[in-house]
């Protein structure tokens, strides 16, 4: 039992550090509570990490060793979230200006239903293959072969709950009165910059090679 616990402490440590650097993720999160509210975030942030067991359920399977070595499923997986994350961009400088004096409860429902929100968050961390060689690598450098795949399953579920934790937290904070109001005083530029956001990363996921 030590022996998993100190596996697990290595597979945090190393995934706290890319929980929290800023992506694709934290951009979504970000626009979903300053533009939709704090309901909107949190559900996207549970997408976010049932996309995170997604990922990890085929690294523990074997799988993400089959899309590691095949050009071809790295690529669709590469194109297909370029394209989402330029949609996504597109969409967000289309958008009409963030309403300061609208009541999140009010709005959410008729504009993003929580099925759609949770498949936004599921979406956008999924079509990252990146994240592919990612989980393979952690896993392989720090879990053992001898580790059970139900306790590998388990690490997965914690770190999941921690990812959805972060998100929360971004959620929140971000959803605070004073914060939101400031962010959407910048009116149209919200929309610009966020839409740049997501196109910029699309055109760098678009650019990576599988290594």
């Amino acid at each position: 039992m030590p022996h998993y616990f100190y596996e697990l402490l290595g597979l945090m440590a190393v995934f706290s550090i890319m929980a929290i650097s800023p992506g694709a993720d934290f951009a979504l999160v970000v626009r979903q509570s300053i533009v939709h509210g704090r309901r909107a975030a949190i559900i996207t942030s549970f997408g976010i990490g049932a996309s995170l067991l997604f990922h990890i359920s085929y690294t523990v399977l074997g799988l993400g060793l089959i899309v590691s070595k095949s050009l071809l499923l790295f690529s669709l997986i590469k194109w297909a979230g370029a394209a989402y994350l330029l949609y996504l961009g597109v969409k967000a400088l289309r958008a009409p200006k963030p309403d300061a004096s609208s009541e999140f409860t009010e709005r959410e429902p008729a504009k993003l239903s929580a099925v759609r929100c949770f498949l936004m968050g599921f979406v956008t961390n999924a079509l990252n293959p990146k994240a592919v060689l990612f989980f393979l690598s952690l896993f392989s450098a720090l879990v053992s072969h001898e580790t059970p795949i139900l306790i590998q399953a388990g690490y997965g579920v914690v770190m999941s709950a921690a990812l959805i934790s972060w998100f929360i937290a971004v959620s929140v904070f971000f959803t605070m009165q004073s914060v939101r109001e400031r962010f959407v005083a910048w009116g149209q530029w919200l929309n610009r910059v966020t839409g740049l956001v997501f196109i910029g990363l699309g055109i760098k996921l678009a650019s990576q090679q599988a290594s």
